[in-house]
């Protein structure tokens, strides 16, 4: 189920523009707006929840999907040589979508 009000939800809808990188009926997968890496992905399944503490057999179940298809992603995204996932939890880590999500950064070497 979507959130009316999520910024994400919205872009699974088609209601925000984004830089579409991969979609299926699972998840969405599109380009950072504010990119940290010169490769800035976001993924995000397509049932809205906020925190990994709301996980039940369903999202667990897409989450794992995700983790599981991200490689391949990141591998057509040009990432070869590594990528990073981050997964923000809560005000405090600088979350600032309540719409779960995995950044997946690369393209350069990271730093900390």
């Amino acid at each position: 189920m979507l959130d009316k009000d999520c910024i994400f939800c919205k872009i699974i809808r088609g209601e925000i523009p984004s830089s579409k990188v991969y979609e299926d009926d699972k998840m969405l997968v599109f380009k950072d707006i504010e990119p940290k890496a010169k490769v800035h992905l976001l993924a995000i399944p397509k049932n809205h929840f906020k925190l990994l503490s709301e996980m039940d057999k369903e999202r667990s179940e897409i989450l794992n999907y995700m983790l599981k298809k991200i490689p391949e992603i990141a591998n057509e995204s040009g990432l070869k040589n590594g990528y990073r996932l981050v997964i923000n939890q809560g005000d405090d880590a600088g979350q600032t979508v309540f719409h779960l999500h995995v950044h997946i950064l690369g393209g350069e070497t990271l730093d900390w």
